[in-house]
Parts: structure tokens; C-alpha cells; sequence
């Protein structure tokens, strides 16, 4: 096949976030919900003679063997029978989900690329979900979108109920926050590597844990949590590890004018809208 393919790689939030222990593997045991939203990276994959080639049109976003689509890249050749490194294909990204901002950016740019060279490769379902797990804990459910319920790592996904839609405002403030950070807050708040489990997570709840301790570290994001519910949000939040600040608006003028309001010299903000799985499975299929 040399014909280019494109893909979206869809960004998510997290409606719910419950960090229940640390594990022996050194992950967390989370309860969380997934939402996906319209945001979202473009990968170009096109025939080209020699070693694999990742490019980005962000200077910010590596474009080497440690980007997630380069490692997703290399599972599917193995996966498709092939030896050595992967070759004869390159993939252009076009960066538009922030990265270090809790949105799944980078796993879901490695699940676009599962998706398609899989594809390309005529790799199994069974195959490349086994990548994406191997991948990591977030990339198993951006091969499924809409709203998941995730246990143990995030990576044992129950579909839900999609919520009604709701146009949804990021707000980004200029600096990012790792995952290994916030979990490490995380982890010296509670005092210890367990502690009893809360309930599974209603749909309607809105609790992150990370939540806390990163606005403990970074004061801003408690700030523009509290504008934006100011504005009408019901609920705002903080995304997953941060340090995006998302809220939802059943009205579109009424995020527009919002979003307007809460830009200023040290963040910026985005308008976009949830996706139920239905029209996340169309618009990111290869």
C-alpha cells in the first residue's frame, strides 16, 4: 500500500480521577472516566525508502525513538512478522494537543499510529491491542473513545452510558506538569503507597485526587479552576495529571465568551466539544 494515510489522534479528559495505591509494577491503581474531545494531532503516514522517519511540526515534541509513535511504529513491525527496525514508511505529526497538559496527547498519537499501520501492515485486533497495552496505561483507550470507565492502571476499560454533549473550554496555562511529578505530590500527601478504595465513580462525580497536591505546586491552576466556574462551568477541573483546566458549557456562545475571558498573558484557551464513541469510532478510523 503506498498511498498516504491520515488519522486523527482525538485528545481526552478525565471527568473522574481516583488514585487508589502504587503498585509493584510502579504504576497507580486508578478509577477514572474518560472523555474524549474534538481536539485533536494529525499523523501523515506515507511510503518512504530507508529507516522509519518521525517528523513534528513541533520543535517541543521529540521526534526520536522515545515519542510514542516511534515505539508503536516498532511494535507493529515486529508484530507484522518483520526483522530489525521498522522501514519504508515515514509519519509527519501535526501537534495540536499541548503536551504535559493531562490530555492523553502522546498516547493517543500512538494509537493513531496502531491503528493505521496495523492497517498498512495487515497486523491483527488482537495484535496491536496487545502493543497498545504494552505501550502504556492511557494508549488501550484511545483505540475505544467516548465514555470509559478505567480500572487497575487505567487500562481495564468499561464503555459507558455517553453523557449528553457539552462544548468544553480548555484553559492552558504556560507551563506544563509531568505525569511523574503530579503522581509523586500525589504520593508524599497521602503518606503511603495504599489506601482504602473509594467507590467505582458515577458518571456525574467530578473528583480528581492529582488534583490537590498540583495546585499545591502550581497555585494557578487552583485560580483558573475557580474562573472558570465563575463563568457558568459546571463542572471545571483539572485533566488527568495536568495542568490543563477543562470546563463544560451546555451552550457554545456561552464557552466562546468564557474562553474570551480567560485568556491572558500566562495561559491560553481552547473551545471544542465531547465526542460519544459512536463519533469518535468514525472520525478516527484509517
Amino acid at each position: 500500500m503506498n498511498s498516504a494515510m491520515r488519522v486523527r489522534a482525538f485528545a481526552k479528559i478525565n471527568r473522574s480521577l481516583r488514585v487508589i495505591a502504587t503498585r509493584a509494577d510502579g504504576y497507580h491503581e486508578l478509577r477514572t472516566i474518560f472523555q474524549s474531545i474534538a481536539l485533536h494531532d494529525t499523523l501523515t503516514i506515507r511510503a518512504a525508502r530507508g529507516p522509519f522517519r518521525l517528523t513534528c511540526d513541533d520543535p517541543a515534541c521529540p521526534a526520536d525513538d522515545t515519542n510514542l509513535i516511534w515505539r508503536a511504529a516498532a511494535h507493529m513491525w515486529r508484530a507484522a512478522g518483520r526483522r530489525g527496525a521498522p522501514r519504508d514508511v515515514a509519519i509527519d505529526l501535526v501537534k495540536r494537543i499541548p503536551m504535559q497538559a493531562g490530555l492523553g496527547g502522546g498516547s493517543s498519537d500512538a494509537a493513531a499510529a496502531l491503528r493505521a499501520l496495523a492497517k498498512r501492515w495487515r497486523v491483527g485486533e488482537s495484535e496491536m491491542r496487545a502493543a497498545a497495552v504494552a505501550l502504556g496505561a492511557d494508549v488501550p483507550y484511545f483505540l475505544e473513545g467516548g465514555s470509559v470507565l478505567g480500572l487497575d492502571r487505567g487500562d481495564l476499560l468499561f464503555p459507558l452510558i455517553d453523557p449528553p454533549a457539552a462544548w468544553v473550554v480548555l484553559v492552558l496555562p504556560d507551563f506544563g506538569v509531568s505525569t511523574k511529578e503530579a503522581f509523586g505530590w500525589f504520593d508524599k500527601v497521602v503518606g503511603g503507597p495504599k489506601r482504602s478504595a473509594p467507590h467505582l465513580p458515577a458518571q456525574t462525580e467530578l473528583v480528581n485526587d492529582l488534583e490537590g497536591p498540583v495546585v499545591a505546586h502550581h497555585p494557578e491552576i487552583g485560580r483558573i479552576i475557580s474562573a472558570l466556574r465563575r463563568q457558568g462551568a459546571s463542572p471545571a477541573a483539572m485533566s488527568g495529571s495536568g495542568s490543563a483546566v477543562f470546563g463544560l458549557f451546555s451552550s457554545r456562545p456561552v464557552a466562546i465568551l468564557a474562553a474570551k475571558r480567560l485568556v491572558s498573558a500566562s495561559r491560553r484557551t481552547l473551545v471544542t466539544r465531547t465526542l460519544n464513541h459512536q463519533t469518535y469510532q468514525r472520525l478516527a478510523a484509517t
